[in-house]
């Protein structure tokens, strides 16, 4: 892998990091809808670093969560709930930023924050199996 390549994956990564890191100081101040967006962005970061090291990028978000689908659950690199937090991160993002009635509560946004953790773990697990990280 190029060089360059991997920088742009450690970039993600960081990226990743601090956007989870937002949404964990968003939780805490009650901003719900907030920290429930920032965890997507760690999730949807931490995805695009992934596609990249097979040496692909989405152009949208629904591209990213169906070519994560294709290249990590459907092949087992990944498991199923990994791909479920993706898709569900993204939907309760959208409602939380566009809806005027949101659903977005402390329960929700404390799930969130769970599954994007977990999410990005499994990223840099699989990042440094393959030497990039």
């Amino acid at each position: 892998m190029e060089p360059a390549i991997k920088e742009f994956i450690k970039g993600y990564i960081e990226k990743a990091d601090k956007k989870l890191e937002v949404a964990k100081r968003l939780f805490e101040t009650g901003d719900y809808e907030d920290a429930v967006s920032r965890a997507y962005y760690a999730v949807y970061h931490a995805a695009q670093a992934l596609l990249l090291s097979e040496g692909e990028k989405a152009e949208t978000h629904k591209g990213v969560v169906t070519l994560f689908g294709l290249l990590f659950v459907k092949t087992g690199k990944f498991k199923k709930n990994l791909g479920k937090y993706l898709a569900n991160l993204k939907d309760d993002r959208e409602t939380g930023d566009y809806e005027i009635f949101s659903y977005i509560d402390r329960e929700s946004a404390e799930t969130a924050l769970k599954e994007a953790a977990e999410f990005l773990t499994e990223s840099k697990k699989y990042l440094l199996n393959m030497g990039i990280l």
